[in-house]
């Protein structure tokens, strides 16, 4: 666990560095410094031009088509990232134990208490980290992926549907979209996991209403990309956690007919 949090960590760390907070508002372009720009942010932004351009100049479509291309390109990624945490989830019952059996605190208790855990890894075949290894690749790629929506010009110069791109969306049809379609994708992640805790019950709340003020504040296009990118994972999920979903949606209505 030490591991995967000083992993989660010093990711966020050179993720800060590379990005730069600063260059949000700075216009991409060819001549843009730096690995993060020229390697990021400027390959997506020429892709999302390229695919408008292609379209007659529709930047709205272009980015739901760039937004599919990227969430496919990573769906592998996300599959395994899946298949580790239902893994991890499955010795759950066995790992509380091994805590419940060496309690202690003391060093060479604590010590034992790693050595079997980790001979329960190799038994079935599981590695914890390898749920973070997807989640590593994924984030440059999505978060240049948000770079290159805020910071090519061209984008906010034109319009889709009701909304201008580069503007609020007047009627906040899509920050609502946006929060609800985020609501659905948690609520079908946590199915099925039967020891879920405070913190995620949490969470299930408190990201679609960060997702619908942040949708309020930025510019439209942001929002097109997480309404897109959304309904990918929707759909996703559908399919990955298929029999899980059945399972809770089964158990809902049990519930629902002993209350009654």
């Amino acid at each position: 666990m030490k591991r995967r949090i000083l992993l989660f960590g010093t990711l966020i760390v050179l993720l800060m560095i590379m990005t730069g907070c600063t260059e949000i508002n700075e216009e991409i372009t060819k001549d843009s410094e730096g690995i993060w720009n020229q390697y990021f942010v400027y390959p997506l932004s020429w892709l999302i031009t390229y695919v408008a351009v292609s379209l007659g100049d529709n930047y709205g479509l272009s980015i739901i088509i760039v937004t599919l291309i990227i969430r496919l390109a990573i769906l592998p990624l996300m599959i395994k990232q899946t298949r580790s945490s239902k893994a991890m989830q499955a010795l759950q019952p066995e790992m509380q134990a091994l805590k419940e059996k060496y309690s202690s605190k003391d060093q060479k208790t604590q010590q034992k208490l790693q050595q079997e855990t980790m001979q329960l890894f190799q038994k079935h075949g599981v590695n914890p980290l390898a749920g973070c290894l997807p989640l590593i690749v994924q984030m440059p790629i999505l978060i240049g992926f948000y770079h290159a929506i805020m910071r090519t010009r061209e984008i906010a110069e034109h319009n889709f549907l009701w909304f201008d791109l580069g503007e609020k969306d007047p009627y906040f049809l899509l920050p609502i979209i946006a929060g609800v379609t985020t609501f659905i994708q948690q609520k079908m992640m946590m199915a099925g996991n039967a020891n879920q805790n405070p913190q995620m019950a949490m969470m299930l709340w408190l990201m679609p209403i960060m997702i619908v003020i942040f949708a309020i504040t930025f510019p439209a296009a942001l929002s097109l990309y997480w309404v897109v990118g959304n309904l990918f994972m929707i759909v996703q999920t559908y399919f990955i956690k298929g029999p899980e979903l059945k399972e809770a949606a089964a158990a809902g209505k049990a519930g629902g007919a002993k209350k009654k």
